[in-house]
């Protein structure tokens, strides 16, 4: 079924409750061991909370094989960036968007009141229930002009996810410091060494949110500074209390109190593309036509520099994005 750094899912028959299950097979080395072994622990102190498994992929069984940990699951569809890779990167219609969005907010809002921190919260990470999907005609052809000449976009037939992988969760009391997330959903206190905690799951949330109505990632990169100048690049100036506290290890990017961009760049190309990129207004407009307005004031509230300001998951389910629009899909 797919296949990662971590090792292998293969799907199964389970013969016992004649269903098909998806099974992880970890690698036998030591680190992918250790993060199975929290990842097990951690579902099944998610599973106790959430009966019904609604918000996170149920765990059914787990086993050590051969020096391979086994981790049986309940079988889902695609994740979030499979299905926008089949649509050729199309993105989701804003409805559909804001349905994704509660549900994740509700995960990790349920996540944060057991004191758990995802910290790799991204598309590939959120699977869809149904693998089912419907095709409808796309009149925005022009701007993704595909090369399979397909006129027609899918759409999930239910909304429902569920998020996985949490082999690199962590309870809010333990160390800090490390770094986590996948570069593009990494927040800026991480990448400057500022410690960090429950906020930094909602910038990711934020991220995928903008991802997910525009059909690409919002921060393509891979080096830190580059990183740091795309953010202020969409969403305004670092705030120099923030820059002032960063960590001798990320110094390097800061001089006279401001970011080192564009002066400290490694190349015109890494310059160049933090230039392409719109300001947060301009991209959503671009992609979204109503509720632009809201989506816009969520986003900022979500990728708010400063963790302390930052929505919290509880905060951001309450926004007129989601509250006014309560049960219409």
């Amino acid at each position: 079924m797919g296949e990662g750094t971590f090792g292998q899912v293969l799907e199964c028959w389970d013969r016992e409750r004649r269903e098909m299950v998806a099974i992880k097979i970890v690698r036998g080395i030591k680190k992918y061991r250790e993060a199975a072994m929290i990842e097990i622990d951690m579902l099944q102190q998610l599973g106790k909370h959430d009966k019904n498994g609604a918000r996170c992929v149920q765990i059914r069984n787990w086993f050590d094989y051969r020096n391979h940990i086994c981790i049986v699951f309940e079988k889902l569809g695609p994740s979030l960036y499979d299905f926008l890779r089949k649509n050729n990167y199309r993105p989701f219609p804003i409805d559909l968007v804001r349905e994704l969005g509660r549900q994740l907010l509700e995960c990790v809002a349920f996540m944060h009141d057991l004191r758990l921190i995802h910290t790799d919260l991204k598309p590939e990470n959120i699977l869809l229930v149904s693998s089912e999907y419907i095709k409808v005609p796309d009149y925005k052809v022009s701007s993704r002009s595909p090369k399979d000449g397909s006129y027609s976009k899918r759409l999930p037939k239910s909304s429902a996810i569920k998020v996985i992988d949490f082999g690199s969760t962590t309870y809010d009391h333990q160390d800090h410091t490390y770094i986590v997330s996948t570069r593009h959903y990494r927040a800026p206190e991480v990448i400057l060494g500022l410690g960090w905690s429950y906020p930094c799951d909602i910038w990711s949330v934020g991220c995928i949110l903008v991802e997910l109505c525009s059909g690409e990632a919002l921060f393509q990169t891979h080096e830190n500074l580059e990183h740091l100048g795309m953010m202020e690049r969409v969403l305004g100036p670092l705030p120099q209390h923030i820059l002032k506290r960063a960590d001798r290890h990320a110094e390097k990017y800061i001089r006279r109190g401001r970011l080192n961009w564009p002066q400290g760049a490694t190349s015109r190309e890494s310059i160049k593309a933090v230039l392409k990129l719109p300001r947060l207004q301009n991209l959503v407009m671009q992609h979204v036509d109503h509720s632009a307005g809201e989506l816009i004031h969520l986003l900022q509230g979500l990728l708010k520099y400063d963790p302390s300001d930052r929505l919290t998951a509880h905060e951001a389910l309450g926004h007129p994005f989601f509250s006014r629009y309560h049960g219409r899909s």
